[in-house]
């Protein structure tokens, strides 16, 4: 197995003491400070068969990390697959796993998986779920029920599927869930991972250029989003609606989003984080129905956010149509 350590919760340290299991708690705050060595040694005797080389890709908080950073790692993760690696596994910061892993995915083109995970708890509090974490991952990363999948969030011995998973709440070791619109690929259990059910295949994407900005519009209620006419000004090459419910705005907004969506590519999704975007429930000015004939398209059971990253991964690859294969991603369910 190969394993990349980007940084996070689960490599977070005082700066005098580099933490281990059980530590004291930190006065100071933490922030990452532990190698990738470090951490593959937090999980102590690895199971037979399983032999790990680590490798320091970033050293950071999973908020600083770009599109440039994940196709440099997803190229870095392909190397090392093309090279004999039987999986690779990848730690970063909780935060924007949801985003990361599913990007990852995309860009992944070998048969063989990478495995996302993360901590909770950074490794001076007691109960530090960072080894545990690892140890998931690894397991899954050469489990053959696997292969085929391009990437999967292993965490607190659950097994996500990243179209769905996502992050429910601040601190809970338990925060990734694929609920409640779908739940979660499979488990571990005593040492060995289990799946109820295989994903589809997914698409995958081939950046040719850099990624674009891609904004994401929260909608909140009597907002008048003065600003959307300036994006394209601003330089964004597409927007995500965050709407209301099913894929709903306020039929002030019409006027502006039509005009939007005749310059760049604007996807509905929802601020709800689950379901599906309606298509033909409702057809009042601002419905779904509405915005569709404006020409915006839907984010079908994506969220906005991860709508966003499959939205600058195809501007990547095909800058002049980037909704050329927009069905693939909305139509996969």
């Amino acid at each position: 197995m190969h394993y990349l350590a980007t940084g996070g919760t689960i490599a977070s340290s005082t700066a005098t003491d580099q933490g281990g299991a059980g530590a004291s708690a930190p006065t100071e705050g933490v922030s990452p400070r532990l190698t990738a060595e470090d951490l593959v040694s937090s999980v102590g005797a690895l199971p037979a068969g399983i032999a790990v080389t680590a490798e320091q890709f970033e050293q950071t908080a999973s908020t600083n990390l770009t599109f440039e950073h994940l196709v440099a790692l997803s190229a870095r993760a392909t190397m090392a697959l093309r090279d004999g690696a039987h999986g690779v596994v990848i730690t970063q910061g909780t935060d924007t796993i949801e985003e990361t892993s599913f990007a990852l995915g995309l860009l992944n083109p070998t048969d063989r998986p990478v495995i996302v995970t993360g901590a909770m708890r950074n490794p001076t509090l007691a109960g530090a779920d960072g080894a545990a974490n690892i140890l998931g991952a690894l397991l899954c990363a050469g489990a053959e029920a696997l292969a085929g999948l391009p990437a999967v969030v292993v965490f607190n011995d659950e097994i996500h599927d990243p179209w769905f998973v996502r992050k429910a709440h601040t601190s809970s070791t338990a925060t990734f869930t694929s609920g409640p619109t779908a739940g979660p690929l499979g488990w571990i259990h005593e040492g060995q991972p289990r799946l109820a059910h295989r994903p589809s295949p997914p698409p995958r994407v081939l950046p040719r250029t850099d990624c674009p900005p891609i904004a994401m519009v929260p909608l909140s209620l009597g907002d008048p989003l003065h600003y959307l006419a300036d994006l394209p000004r601003l330089g964004y090459a597409g927007v995500v609606l965050d709407a209301f419910g099913g894929g709903h705005v306020s039929a002030s907004h019409m006027r502006a989003i039509t005009r939007l969506a005749a310059e760049i590519p604007v996807v509905i999704g929802s601020r709800t984080g689950s379901g599906e975007i309606l298509r033909s429930t409702y057809n009042f000015e601002g419905s779904e129905m509405s915005l569709l004939r404006a020409g915006c398209v839907s984010a079908g059971v994506l969220t906005s956010r991860k709508a966003r990253v499959a939205l600058a991964l195809l501007s990547a690859e095909t800058p002049d149509d980037p909704l050329r294969r927009w069905k693939e991603f909305t139509e996969r369910y």
